[in-house]
């Protein structure tokens, strides 16, 4: 199922966005001035702290460990990374067993510092997947194993998590060698078939797409953003509106999300990223072919690449052992997409569509557990034996 708004074929992308976005601020404002003579305001308020902490302290809030560490990349960009070495109480009680980290993509919230560069200039944000497969991931990966002693790692990654990895893992044999299994929840690989309202930037030119978003960051998250998150999305009068927002971008299954934790996981959403990123995406749609960014130009292609045009890259390289799971409602990860991928994977130790899943079911969706965890649990503790 697919939401069609009235208008929207019309509208650039930030303007629908924006649209919505102040419709919905404006009732909750009418809301919440009438709340307190009708007793909404007590009745509907259930706040969930995370929603205004930062991931060390929801790791926390939880009762599990948590290391912090900054990883720079060769070309000076500093990651914000997250370890949770152990499980609740103490490094005997290990839950499953396993040490866990959670990486960050240079521009978004938790990973916008550089060596030289200010995230206030366009340098900054001169960046897009390349950067991230080419620096970003082979630096923490190879952070996370200096650290820990380990010579491989299983990596989980969803949808640009995986878009990096296939270009890393296909491009990087060393890196590559460096993985037990890549489980890969959502794959987008080539966007061909994509239905995600964001396909609406590839319609514009670049000199538009400048115009309406500038040079730098891409959606950041805001004042106003978590304002709508944590005032008005935690009431259960408009979790119905922020649920529609956020299955608009990301395909519909409403019976498969905690409506009641709305305002976390919109709080921390759009995380932001660099408007080059999106024209990268854009640049994919219009050709359904995994390639790298094109600068506009066969002086910067050349400077880049040392070539004309800029190359594609070749997912048949790649060997590392690939898990994938694909949801049959995900309108980013479209199912023909990932229908096309599988055949390029030269490893497939295993594969499994959900039928009802969409795209933010994979890490939101309360049977998530049951449909995907498990058995990924199964797949790494049958390679732990090899």
């Amino acid at each position: 199922m697919h939401l069609k708004l009235p208008g929207l074929e019309d509208r650039p992308p930030k303007t629908w966005i924006r649209s919505q976005m102040w419709q919905l601020l404006a009732a909750a404002c009418w809301m919440l001035l009438l709340g307190s003579m009708y007793g909404y305001d007590k009745k509907g308020n259930n706040a969930n702290p995370e929603a205004n902490m930062n991931i060390s302290q929801i790791i926390s809030y939880w009762g599990y460990p948590y290391e912090e560490y900054d990883v720079t990349t060769k070309d000076g960009y500093i990651l914000g990374i997250y370890r949770i070495p152990h499980g609740r109480g103490c490094p005997g009680r290990t839950d499953s067993g396993y040490d866990v980290w959670l990486g960050n993509s240079r521009g978004n919230t938790w990973s916008r510092k550089h060596l030289k560069l200010s995230p206030k200039s366009p340098e900054y944000w001169a960046f897009s997947l390349d950067e991230m497969a080419k620096y970003d991931l082979p630096a923490t990966i190879n952070f996370i194993i200096e650290k820990t002693g380990q010579k491989r790692l299983y990596y989980v990654g969803h949808s640009q998590g995986t878009t990096i990895a296939f270009i890393a893992f296909s491009t990087n044999p060393e890196l590559a060698k460096k993985i037990k299994i890549f489980f890969a929840l959502a794959p987008v690989v080539t966007v061909k078939y994509t239905q995600s309202p964001m396909k609406k930037l590839t319609t514009l030119s670049r000199r538009v797409v400048k115009v309406l978003f500038g040079d730098k960051m891409f959606h950041p998250h805001t004042l106003f953003d978590q304002f709508i998150a944590t005032k008005v999305c935690n009431r259960k009068l408009f979790r119905r509106i922020c649920s529609n927002f956020l299955f608009t971008l990301s395909g519909f299954d409403p019976q498969n999300l905690n409506m009641s934790r709305l305002d976390v996981y919109l709080s921390h959403n759009p995380a932001g990223t660099s408007v080059q990123n999106m024209l990268h995406w854009a640049q994919a749609v219009n050709s359904g072919q995994l390639q790298a960014f094109d600068w506009g130009n066969s002086d910067q292609n050349m400077m880049h690449f040392h070539q004309l045009t800029p190359p594609l890259y070749n997912i048949t390289k790649m060997e590392v052992p690939t898990a994938i799971w694909n949801g049959g409602q995900d309108i980013v990860a479209d199912p023909k997409d990932v229908e096309n991928l599988l055949p390029q994977i030269a490893n497939l130790i295993y594969y499994k569509l959900i039928p009802h899943y969409n795209h933010v079911d994979f890490y939101l969706g309360e049977d998530a557990p049951q449909e995907i965890y498990q058995d990924l649990i199964i797949l790494m503790e049958e390679y732990l034996q090899n």
